[in-house]
């Protein structure tokens, strides 16, 4: 049975290393013959300026249109991914961009029954939990990233704070460490490698889903090993 994937990235550069990254990465689910989406955020000239329309739609306002075609890519997806160069320990803004106008209330997230009742009711999650892969390209070493809690910081932020806030709580991290320069060329032959095995796992029909959520709890010390969130 053949899935499909959306694959959101951003890079100005279309023959770039994290371009490589994003095809390694694709070539399982080609090879099985599944759809790719590839939304590049560059080429199709997205516009990550949260407008007036945005605004207003915020506060309950119409869908602006560009951004309702948007929705309709994520939805038709079974998969999706976030392929990106790590720009100052996070996504590119153009990426950002697109998840502040894209992941919109009333059809990422709600409180309560509408924007009336933001800040006084509870949230609810609203995207389908789909697999969602994120795969950041760094120039730093792994050393640096664990020494000053970088990476954790990203999940913090990508994984749990605005995947699993909006209902994708089967969401995946992986960093491509240290690809700076020719002199790294080993380590960029060893990520494409790693890109295309995160593809395999990714694709796999048996893969086995994961709750970002928790993972993340369990590591900060907040969950015990097995426990779970009520």
């Amino acid at each position: 049975m053949t899935s499909r994937l959306l694959t959101v990235f951003a890079h100005p550069v279309a023959d770039s290393y994290p371009a490589a990254v994003m095809e390694a990465f694709h070539e399982p689910f080609r090879a099985a013959g599944h759809d790719v989406d590839v939304l590049d955020l560059h080429r199709e000239e997205f516009d990550p300026r949260f407008t007036p329309e945005d605004h207003a739609h915020f506060w309950g306002g119409p869908v602006p249109p560009e951004i309702a075609e948007m929705h309709a890519r994520v939805e038709a997806a079974d998969r999706l991914a976030f392929v990106f160069p790590v720009y100052w320990w996070g996504m590119p803004a153009l990426m950002k961009g697109w998840i502040e106008r894209v992941f919109t209330g009333g059809w990422a997230y709600q409180y309560g029954s509408g924007v009336q009742d933001r800040g006084r009711e509870p949230l609810s999650s609203l995207l389908r939990a789909v697999p969602t892969a994120v795969l950041g390209v760094g120039g730093s070493t792994r050393r640096t990233y664990e020494k000053y809690g970088y990476d954790d910081a990203m999940r913090t932020q990508i994984d749990v704070g605005t995947f699993a806030y909006c209902g994708l709580d089967d969401v995946e991290s992986h960093l491509v460490y240290d690809v700076e320069g020719e002199h790294n060329a080993p380590n960029r032959d060893a990520g494409l490698r790693r890109a295309r095995e995160i593809g395999v796992s990714f694709a796999a029909p048996d893969r086995t889903p994961r709750r970002a959520k928790d993972e993340h709890l369990r590591r900060r010390g907040v969950l015990a090993a097995g426990q779970a969130r009520p």
